[in-house]
């Protein structure tokens, strides 16, 4: 009992770490001058990112990595090292859709600031498999998280992605739950 009430408040930790980042996020957008916040720029830049990922995701249209949608240079912020550059950014994103079958990828929420974006997203799918040279475990996973993203000239630029690794690990039948 002790020991899912500590899975618990971490998870709700996780969320509150998540939310604090968001609001200095935000906060910091409205400080930087360099991109100026429109709301027609801020929903065009929604726009783009939803489509992006939910045909990347849901349907595999890796030819969306590409210099129309991304930085030549984006930078995704991932553990142990950051990923740059388009095509870094869908070969470590090739992991998820070729990984799992049944994928259902679904933005719950996406809002923004000037030139930052905050999307709040649940990942679902059948481990059946090699995902970053782990063999297929048959297992289902389902996990939230939550991104942050900064465009630049309406391209995704850098994102940072917060989920419960631990979680998922257990979903994957990694680690004892």
């Amino acid at each position: 009992m002790r020991q899912l009430f500590q899975v618990r408040f971490m998870r709700q930790m996780l969320v509150l770490v998540a939310i604090m980042a968001t609001l200095a996020a935000c906060k910091n957008s409205t400080n930087d001058k360099s991109q100026p916040a429109t709301t027609d720029s801020v929903a065009a830049n929604i726009k783009l990112y939803s489509h992006v990922w939910d045909e990347i995701i849901n349907h595999g249209k890796f030819e969306l990595f590409n210099d129309s949608n991304f930085a030549k240079n984006v930078v995704m912020h991932v553990s142990p090292a950051d990923i740059v550059g388009i095509d870094s950014a869908k070969a470590y994103y090739s992991n998820y859709v070729t990984g799992f079958s049944n994928v259902k990828f679904t933005i719950k929420d996406v809002f923004g600031m000037g030139n930052k974006l905050v999307k709040h997203w649940n990942f679902k799918g059948t481990h059946t498999g090699v995902f970053f040279g782990i063999k297929p475990t048959g297992k289902e996973v389902n996990i939230d998280g939550v991104t942050l993203v900064r465009m630049e000239n309406g391209k995704i630029a850098e994102e940072r992605d917060f989920f419960d690794n631990l979680q998922f690990m257990q979903q994957l039948g990694l680690i004892p739950r």
